[in-house]
């Protein structure tokens, strides 16, 4: 017995079974859930899969995967305010793809859409609609400005079929030379509010006691006016009325010496 041919047809068996098995194991692909795949063979797009198990040609036909979940990316960039200010941006945006549009993007845009288009499109608007705004301006207006890159987004990436659910900004800085002047500003003009609260307040105490001062001096014309010759006698004869009624019925003695005598009209 030729031991050596023996042991060569088993190797040979092996290999094999080995390639098949590879072979087997390569005549299929899986779509998980979320997850929208196109089939090439020999480079050409010949169709799309959704979520399932689907059938390839081992070794002539690749699969390219794209998830159709809402994906997260971060855009940070630097931009030049109206006023010339150094504005650092960071924008996250939320964005997705359709199943049905996986071919499309995959030939106008490819797999790394988010580095080839995404990002250099979010860049572009966030400089344009930042250059826009005054340095100070977009503090105040941060709200505005994250709206107005939201719709811009939404429909520039509509475009070429990526959808854009929502924008924030996560990042606005400025530089801290501009921040300082910011806030000695805030300070100066707080100051000068409480001046001039001050001074409205004094103005307006002022105004109260010119206006005590002359209902005091009308009130003082009006008594004057008021006492005629009748009133000064109507007062005495009440000021008699009271002291009768004040009158006990005894009339009043003095003593001249050791002798009282009676005052008497």
């Amino acid at each position: 017995m030729n031991y050596n041919k023996i042991g060569g047809g088993v190797i040979i068996a092996a290999v094999v079974i080995v390639l098949l098995a590879f072979i087997a194991f390569d005549s299929y692909f899986t779509v998980s859930a979320g997850t929208s795949a196109i089939k090439l063979r020999f480079g050409k797009v010949v169709g799309s899969y959704e979520e399932g198990l689907h059938l390839k040609i081992p070794f002539v036909d690749r699969i390219e995967k794209f998830s159709i979940r809402i994906k997260k990316d971060i855009v940070s960039t630097e931009a030049f305010s109206k006023d010339l200010q150094t504005v650092k941006v960071g924008l996250a945006i939320n964005h997705r793809i359709q199943p049905d549009t996986v071919i499309s993007i995959y030939r106008n845009l490819g797999i790394d859409y988010v580095n080839t288009v995404l990002a250099p499109m979010a860049e572009e608007w966030i400089k344009a609609i930042v250059a826009k705004y005054s340095a100070e301006s977009l503090i105040s207006n941060r709200v505005e400005v994250a709206k107005e890159l939201d719709s811009v987004l939404k429909e520039k990436m509509g475009q070429k079929q990526v959808i854009v659910s929502d924008i924030a900004i996560v990042d606005f800085d400025f530089s801290s030379q501009f921040l300082k002047a910011v806030e000695e500003k805030q300070i100066a003009e707080q100051e000068a509010k409480r001046a001039t609260n001050l001074v409205e307040k004094v103005k307006k105490e002022a105004e109260q006691q010119v206006l005590k001062a002359k209902a005091e001096a009308e009130s003082l014309k009006l008594q004057r006016q008021a006492v005629t010759p009748d009133l000064i006698k109507l007062r005495q004869v009440e000021a008699q009325l009271k002291a009768i009624e004040k009158w006990n019925g005894v009339m009043p003695h003095y003593m001249a010496g050791d002798m009282p005598f009676i005052m008497a009209k």
